[in-house]
């Protein structure tokens, strides 16, 4: 990492998280290549990102956004311009879907029940297309968690419930069965979705890949995701969607932290003034270790501490780093990796403050964009 972007973190107040806009048009200018060279249409999920400070920055490079629900619908409304909007939800709520059909471009259905207890007001919308989502049984997501496709998953409609009488004023089909996997992963999973609902998409205009996909990651084959896209399109003639949320913020980001205490039992323990539950949920649900700039892994450098967080939680851990040198109360840490599902998915247990939000900018220089305080706190409850 560059010197002058870490001098420039270092002199942030903490904790705070920081969008890195060089990296960030890194990343979409990638996409803007494949939806140049396939045609297909890239949109941002913001259950990944809804930093909005950012999204007139990409609807310059993507075509649109896929929103989760009816508030991240009216953000890509309010903030992205003349963008697309798709929305995909389990359930709708009836008030909530007269509001998605004023704002929304594309919107997805999760079963037939939906589809017919909202068909009548939804096809009075000709300006509107709607899909349904698809499962088929095919994923290679090895946390259940994560997996719409295991048995008893309520995402997507199974072929043995594909009702094809009631297609009518249905467009598209929508899949969303990846975590964080390349286009080996996707080449497997389009061989199933055409052996269970191929004679379908002939007579559809349009087909959604879901999310999932680590495009800009460093060894993703980007050849085999423009081959997958344009066999599909020239195979059907359908319009492509892909969804990536982790993608487009992938490694754009930071959460800068500083050390509060150092303790000893057992082990050598710093308290740092950032928490793996509230700051980044991920590290304890996915579980995963963030990466801090200039650190090891346990035992790997002279000096290991395990880092923690300020509240009563015990488990609220955020793992064990080493150091060359001994950590001194006051130093600061920088988490990489930290734009996505961190800002979207932070919380106030214990009282915590939330991190201010800064924007590193492409010229070096940083911006704040948004700070908190006791009343969003309080505001939350």
């Amino acid at each position: 990492m560059q010197d002058n972007k870490i001098k420039a973190l270092m002199s942030l107040p903490t904790p705070c998280y920081v969008i890195d806009e060089a990296a960030l048009i890194s990343n979409l200018e990638l996409l803007s290549t494949v939806e140049k060279k396939t045609g297909c249409h890239v949109l941002l999920a913001q259950k990944a990102f809804s930093a909005y400070h950012v999204y007139p920055l990409i609807a310059k490079y993507i075509s649109g956004t896929t929103a989760s629900g009816i508030f991240e619908a009216r953000l890509a409304y309010e903030e992205m311009g003349d963008k697309q909007i798709h929305v995909f939800s389990p359930a709708y709520r009836d008030e909530e879907f007269d509001e998605l059909l004023k704002i929304c471009d594309h919107i997805v259905f999760n079963s037939f029940s939906q589809w017919k207890y909202f068909r009548e007001k939804a096809i009075a919308h000709s300006n509107i297309e709607f899909g349904l989502r698809i499962n088929p049984e095919y994923s290679e997501i090895e946390t259940k968690i994560y997996d719409p496709c295991y048995t008893g998953s309520r995402l997507g409609i199974t072929p043995e419930n594909f009702e094809e009488n009631e297609l009518e004023g249905i467009s598209g089909l929508h899949f969303h069965t990846m975590c964080e996997q390349g286009s080996d992963t996707l080449e497997r999973t389009l061989k199933a979705v055409e052996e269970k609902f191929g004679k379908y998409l002939y007579n559809m205009k349009w087909i959604n890949f879901g999310g999932g996909h680590h495009i800009t990651r460093q060894g993703y084959d980007i050849d085999k995701l423009i081959q997958c896209i344009e066999q599909i399109k020239t195979k059907y003639g359908l319009e492509v969607y892909i969804e990536p949320g982790e993608a487009i913020a992938l490694n754009a980001g930071y959460l800068v932290s500083s050390v509060l205490d150092r303790t000893r039992n057992g082990i050598e323990i710093a308290v740092v003034d950032t928490s793996a539950a509230c700051h980044m949920p991920d590290v304890l649900e996915m579980p995963y270790r963030p990466y801090i700039i200039g650190s090891g892994k346990a035992g790997e450098m002279p000096y290991t501490y395990r880092l923690g967080a300020p509240t009563c939680l015990a488990g609220d851990i955020i793992g064990d780093y080493s150091f060359e040198k001994p950590l001194n109360i006051g130093d600061k840490l920088i988490f990489t990796d930290m734009a996505i599902y961190s800002m979207v998915k932070n919380n106030t247990f214990n009282g915590m403050p939330l991190p201010a939000v800064y924007l590193l900018k492409a010229d070096g220089s940083t911006k704040l964009l948004k700070k908190f305080g006791y009343q969003d706190f309080k505001s939350r409850l």
